[in-house]
């Protein structure tokens, strides 16, 4: 697929003008999530969910405690039962899970599995590669550069459970960018992680993001770190508001969400 950067801050002395190809291009390498709904029994998590995620964009999904943000990204990737479609080149996007690296939340992964920090960044490589085969040059290379860049070279044959949070969210970090994939997905990973890390994070996720790539963060901190995302979609187990980070983080979408609740506006949103 052909990357396409549609960010307005490329130039912000001079307005893009898009023409009808320009759309067609934009939608079709968009995730279109379309009347997304999940039913946990009787508990309704998400309600006819719709939102455009672009390319070139980084988009965090916002919401209070128990909004569904966790459930769309899992919906989106068909990893809980759901009804509407989400697409991706006009195919659903259970159907092209290659394109898609996703990393979930830490307590979800199993920190005692005896595996060293190269072990899981390889383990990036493995839909490339194919299951019981040996792992090209070309993977080894990637990952020795993904972990590079991340800072965790030096670790690589610690085991994954003796590292810090912050240190195993930068593993998890190397193995997406191994993956080589169009798609990356981000369940809360700001949670107990160093500042370096974080630094370290949205520098990654801006990389991504201007080499075309579509980037999806859950993230539950409404304070500073929502200037970093050019895209916000607020929930509350339907949509709020969702799209450029100026039009959302409103007070009025922002008390529609959090029902009077907000501990920090930013007016530089």
């Amino acid at each position: 697929m052909q990357s396409v950067n549609f960010s307005p801050d490329d130039n912000p002395n001079q307005q893009r003008v898009y023409n009808i190809q320009d759309a067609a291009i934009l939608h079709n390498a968009s995730i279109n999530v379309v009347h997304v709904g999940v039913r946990y029994r009787s508990l309704e998590a998400l309600r006819d969910v719709s939102c455009v995620i672009k390319p070139g964009r980084l988009t965090g999904v916002y919401g209070p405690n128990g909004a569904g943000k966790s459930t769309l990204m899992k919906a989106m990737l068909g990893l809980v039962d759901s009804s509407g479609t989400v697409l991706y080149q006009g195919k659903p996007l259970t159907q092209q899970l290659e394109k898609v690296a996703y990393v979930p939340q830490r307590s979800q992964i199993d920190w005692t599995y005896p595996a060293t920090v190269w072990d899981v960044v390889m383990m990036g490589r493995v839909k490339k590669t194919g299951w019981l085969r040996s792992f090209s040059g070309v993977s080894r290379r990637l990952a020795k550069s993904a972990l590079e860049r991340v800072g965790m070279s030096e670790y690589r044959n610690r085991a994954i459970g003796q590292l810090s949070g912050g240190q195993q969210q930068r593993v998890f970090l190397a193995r997406a960018l191994a993956q080589e994939a169009e798609i990356f997905c981000f369940d809360e990973p700001f949670v107990g992680i160093d500042q370096k890390t974080q630094t370290v994070l949205f520098e990654v996720f801006e990389e991504l993001a201007k080499a075309g790539k579509t980037v999806l963060v859950v993230n539950h901190d409404l304070g500073e770190t929502t200037t970093h995302f050019h895209d916000i979609i607020l929930l509350n187990r339907q949509i709020v508001a969702s799209g450029s980070r100026r039009q959302v983080l409103t007070e009025e979408n922002l008390y529609s969400a959090y029902g009077g609740k907000v501990m920090y506006f930013s007016d530089a949103a």
